[in-house]
């Protein structure tokens, strides 16, 4: 019985602890939701052979694991927000192969204010630019590159760069737009991928490099936004039981996905990895001040994440 008990109280543990001992623990951790649904089995079968000592370990570890997730599922309430609205698209281009008659049409669907792309080459950009991207959405600050490193933000409003976010080869476009006269920053997030002991570094530098809600990165030691309104959007290639991601939120952000109770609604993999279970590693973060009206995840042919929208009202 202990064996099947056990491994359910060490996720726990590691979960509630906030602990990223190494790979693949990074990765593994974004399977919570899952681990929290099974560990209702260990508890059942405990109960049901009167193992009480196992039954109870089995319990604590069965509402840790449901404390933790569980709240994704329910609505927030919203501040006090009566400015103006803000709508933020953000798609992970898959190195460029996502299908730009596809994207124009998402954009024309939802006409969003900004648009963050991530793994976004210069192809890419040409294809984009070609079918009309630049009439719908004017202003842009474009990082591209070759491979998956490149991003960019278009904006509906004259955008402002700010100095690039890198870590790595990767590279996360920064900028301050001004809609209806209240400066907002954005940041279209793509830290690399902790796909093995080697990136686990370049990932979390990535992560702790984001400005944070109320200043700059964590720690002081690179760039320093001061105070302001701010929305993250991109492919964070972590979910909200990674410890960097809850840093974030600690520091003033929310995620429009868990305000408005879609905390589970997953974002990848969409194609390849077809035996992986779907999680949610694509966000949009706003500053607390900022109300989230809506939220949706939306399908694009071409690439393995699913873009992620949310409508903002702005204080």
């Amino acid at each position: 019985m202990w064996i099947l008990v056990v491994p359910f109280a060490g996720w726990a543990v590691l979960r509630v602890a906030g602990v990223v001992p190494a790979w693949p623990w990074v990765p593994l951790v974004a399977f919570t939701p899952y681990v929290a649904i099974a560990s209702v089995v260990p508890l059942a079968l405990a109960a049901a052979r009167r193992r009480w000592v196992a039954a109870g370990v089995a319990a604590v570890s069965c509402l840790a694991l449901a404390g933790s997730v569980l709240p994704r599922q329910l609505p927030e309430a919203n501040p006090p927000a009566a400015g103006a609205r803000l709508r933020v698209l953000s798609v992970n281009l898959r190195v460029g192969q996502a299908e730009p008659e596809a994207l124009i049409a998402l954009v024309r669907r939802l006409r969003p204010d900004v648009l963050t792309l991530q793994e976004f080459t210069a192809q890419a950009r040409e294809r984009i630019d070609a079918l009309g991207l630049g009439r719908l959405l004017p202003h842009r600050v474009d990082r591209s590159a070759p491979g998956a490193s490149g991003s960019a933000v278009y904006a509906r409003y004259p955008v402002t760069e700010l100095p690039m976010i890198a870590h790595g080869n990767f590279r996360q476009t920064r900028a301050t737009l001004t809609v209806s006269g209240v400066p907002v920053e954005v940041v279209s997030v793509h830290p690399c991928a902790p796909r093995y002991d080697g990136r686990v570094t370049c990932w979390r530098q990535g992560l702790d490099a984001l400005p944070r809600a109320g200043g700059g990165p964590r720690g002081g030691g690179g760039l320093r936004g001061g105070g302001g309104l701010r929305v993250l959007a991109g492919d964070f290639n972590a979910t909200l039981d990674h410890p960097p991601m809850r840093a974030l939120l600690a520091s003033g952000y929310r995620d429009a996905a868990d305000v408005t109770g879609q905390g589970f609604t997953h974002t990848w993999p969409v194609v390849g990895w077809k035996y992986l279970p779907g999680v949610q590693i694509d966000h949009i973060l706003a500053s607390r001040e900022i109300a989230v009206t809506r939220f949706g995840v939306h399908d694009l042919p071409g690439t393995d994440h699913r873009p992620v929208f949310a409508s903002l009202r702005l204080p």
